[in-house]
């Protein structure tokens, strides 16, 4: 199993206060920050752009973990390059030319994800893993967060787990959506490793309390 990782979604933030916030992260043990970016029109909801990220990239040293909801994202991959994204996730439902913008993501110097949709058949993924260093599982419709986890998706997440053992390949897989104490163990089981978490450690006045919760968790 690859190294477990916490990724606090700044999604669920205070956008006026993102230094403060961004402090509060760098304080617990976490090693990523997920920033999802929505265009409105990928997703319903509009977020964040390639500047914003660029602002909080002055105020934390941690993995930016961008996972980009937008059509073509092939448009944007050189601005989140030098804004610092450290790892860029592309839907496969967003763009007809995957493969090519993988290429260009790994080429701009980050490391390249693709993700899923719940409704999306896994074997969607299958022909991009050689190019990835992570698969993203939702386990939410993407957009909003607060959502209710979807269970589902996790017989997903141990597909992808399963072709990642057979093809001897070593990319991290990471779910994104209703992760919290009750649901964490049972992605871990299933095969994720990276476990994106929004409302429910942003709820608590103590994140560092509540990210060593939800790493406990883990273990059941």
């Amino acid at each position: 199993m690859s190294t477990l990782k916490i990724a606090p979604s700044i999604l669920a933030a205070d956008y006026a206060n993102f230094a403060s916030e961004l402090a509060r992260i760098e304080e617990t043990d976490a090693e990523y920050v997920h920033i999802d970016i929505m265009d409105g029109q990928f997703v319903p909801n509009i977020s964040f752009g390639a500047d914003v990220v660029a602002s909080m990239r002055k105020h934390s040293k941690l993995v930016f973990d961008c996972h980009l909801m937008v059509v073509d994202p092939e448009r944007y991959i050189e601005a989140f390059a030098q804004a610092g994204a450290d790892i860029m996730t592309i839907h496969t439902e967003s763009t007809r030319h995957s493969h090519g913008a993988l290429q260009k993501i790994k080429a701009a110097g980050m490391k390249a994800g693709v993700v899923i949709n719940p409704g999306t058949p896994v074997t969607a993924l299958e022909p991009l893993l050689d190019l990835v260093d992570q698969v993203l599982i939702m386990t939410v419709n993407p957009g909003f967060g607060g959502q209710a986890f979807i269970p589902e998706c996790l017989e997903k997440v141990a597909t992808v787990a399963k072709w990642r053992d057979e093809k001897g390949l070593s990319f991290d897989i990471e779910v994104d959506g209703g992760v919290d104490n009750n649901t964490i163990h049972a992605c871990y089981q299933a095969g994720a490793n990276v476990f994106v978490a929004g409302s429910y450690l942003f709820k608590a006045s103590d994140l560092v309390s509540q990210v060593q919760t939800l790493r406990a968790a883990l273990n059941g």
